[in-house]
């Protein structure tokens, strides 16, 4: 299910590199969730694209690529798109990695205008609040926690939505946080 390609490969390297096993894990289960769901309700991807989009879509979160000026996930979508430049993507195809990054953090994303940034959409509130979780069989989600279990996401997140919340008042994580998104990673399903 996971697509084979130089660009993933290298997507797959970078998170590793600057993520914490529990935000790689994440990335990871948020690709297969998006994918699983994409096939189970007919929704044509590009594997690729997403792929590298979900490897990539936290990035904005660590402290090499913490932006004082934007919100994580537009910083997010600027290392995407410089890692697709020397991935050999064509400017277009960069704009849609950045593009699909930086709107997995919207309420929501049409399906007709973004699959890909529906598909993580929907994927990363899966893993972090267990919202439409449900969603997902029982049997695939047993086997991908197995797999890539959740470790310490739910500390994790938690603490750096509340930082980038905090820093950048007007974001979408800022926002988020004002909604309760804590007390939903604190009780995602997921971790039940």
């Amino acid at each position: 299910m996971i697509p084979d390609t130089p660009a993933c490969r290298g997507a797959l390297e970078v998170a590793a590199r600057y993520h914490t096993p529990s935000m790689l894990n994440h990335s990871i289960r948020a690709y297969l969730w998006a994918a699983v769901y994409a096939q189970g309700n007919g929704i044509a991807f590009d594997a690729e694209l997403l792929y590298v989009s979900a490897m990539l879509h936290d990035i904005g979160l660590v402290a090499e690529f913490d932006s004082y000026a934007v919100p994580f996930e537009e910083a997010g979508g600027h290392v995407a798109w410089a890692f697709c430049a020397g991935a050999g993507w064509s400017p277009e195809r960069r704009l849609r990695a950045s593009e699909v990054i930086v709107r997995h953090m919207w309420d929501a994303v049409p399906l007709d205008e973004d699959p890909e940034g529906h598909l993580l959409e929907i994927s990363t509130g899966m893993d972090i609040s267990g919202r439409r979780a449900d969603e997902i069989p029982a049997g695939v989600r047993e086997e991908v926690l197995e797999r890539h279990p959740r470790l310490e996401i739910a500390k994790e997140f938690s603490v750096c939505i509340a930082d980038q919340g905090a820093r950048k008042p007007s974001s979408v994580a800022a926002r988020a946080v004002r909604g309760g998104i804590v007390d939903r990673i604190v009780h995602n399903p997921l971790d039940g």
